[in-house]
């Protein structure tokens, strides 16, 4: 991930630019992000057979999270879906992209499902904070994943629902002209240290960081917006059907709340016994030293966690209270 800092427009410190992701309209260049597409009578039903979430009953205009899960349940990619007229619009971490591609591309045969490539034809610059929308003649409806065709600056882009605000999905080729318009009607360029604060701070788990191909989507906290329990049949879901139905995850997600500087991957121990290691970390301007962390289920809210280089940290429920 990066940022598009137009000509001339002076880097802001930390705390100018965390505020304008919290309290305002901050921009972060993501086109870094894997991207793919389908099209084809066939489309929608084959995803519905590779994907846990129901891709299926998504309408144009609306989209869903989903996981593309090994045959035992863990997570190879987590991913957006998204529904246009003409066909299925995904992406994902740049970490999970070959995965999700050899799926799309080796489960696909027998159906009428066309995939496409998408991560260097397309830009996607990220609006962050509750005041993008007033930037935009036109926006998304408010519920995750809505989206709508617009333009910016007289270029046409989609627009798109997130969890902090409005995703900017465009040509690559229109990135930098849509960027610097956006920042000219008030967004504030905002760097990845500045972004993955107010992820962190809101709970979100991020593949190739706190996510792996030995988490399952119960351990992330995600099942409950990328998983479903009542479509068809999909890969792995049998595995994480009977852990949801039948059994209890052996770690969750939960936040830390660190008493001194800590560092990503240091061992979490509760009591002398190992519970995890450091996922992501950040400096909140607001919370002090924070981070995420897959957790053994012991290592309860509140808990008095040992960091490994003779640190401390609190367990702390997710999202970190505001």
């Amino acid at each position: 991930m990066g940022v598009l800092y137009p000509r001339n427009v002076a880097v802001a410190s930390l705390e100018v630019r965390y505020r304008a992701a919290t309290e305002a309209a901050a921009l972060l260049d993501r086109s870094e992000r894997g991207k793919l597409a389908l099209s084809g009578s066939q489309a929608a039903e084959f995803l519905d057979s590779l994907l846990s979430n129901d891709i299926a009953s998504i309408e144009t205009g609306h989209g869903a999270s989903a996981a593309l899960l090994t045959h035992k349940g863990r997570l190879l990619a987590d991913v957006r879906v998204l529904r246009s007229v003409d066909e299925l619009e995904l992406d994902c971490e740049r970490a999970a992209l070959q995965a999700l591609f050899d799926a799309l591309s080796g489960y696909r045969i027998g159906y009428d499902a066309e995939l496409h490539k998408r991560t260097l034809q397309r830009g996607l610059l990220s609006l962050i904070g509750p005041g993008g929308d007033a930037l935009l003649d036109r926006a998304p409806g408010t519920v995750e994943h809505d989206h709508v065709e617009a333009a910016i600056d007289g270029r046409a882009v989609r627009l798109i629902r997130t969890d902090v605000g409005i995703d900017v999905l465009c040509t690559s080729e229109d990135s930098e002209a849509i960027a610097a318009a956006l920042v000219a009607s008030g967004a504030e360029p905002i760097d990845e240290q500045t972004a993955e604060i107010v992820r962190i701070e809101s709970g979100r788990p991020r593949f190739g960081v706190e996510l792996d191909e030995t988490t399952m989507p119960q351990e992330a906290g995600i099942h409950e917006r990328a998983v479903s329990y009542s479509k068809g049949c999909y890969i792995g879901q049998e595995t994480v059907a009977r852990l949801y139905w039948k059994g209890k995850p052996n770690r969750h997600l939960r936040g830390l709340r660190f008493a001194g500087p800590a560092e990503r991957g240091a061992t979490l121990a509760l009591a002398g016994r190992e519970v995890g290691a450091v996922g992501s970390v950040a400096q909140s301007p607001r919370l002090g030293t924070i981070g995420l962390a897959l957790l053994r289920r012991e290592a309860e809210p509140g808990a008095a966690l040992e960091v490994s280089g003779g640190g401390s940290a609190i367990v702390s429920d997710l999202p970190f209270e505001r």
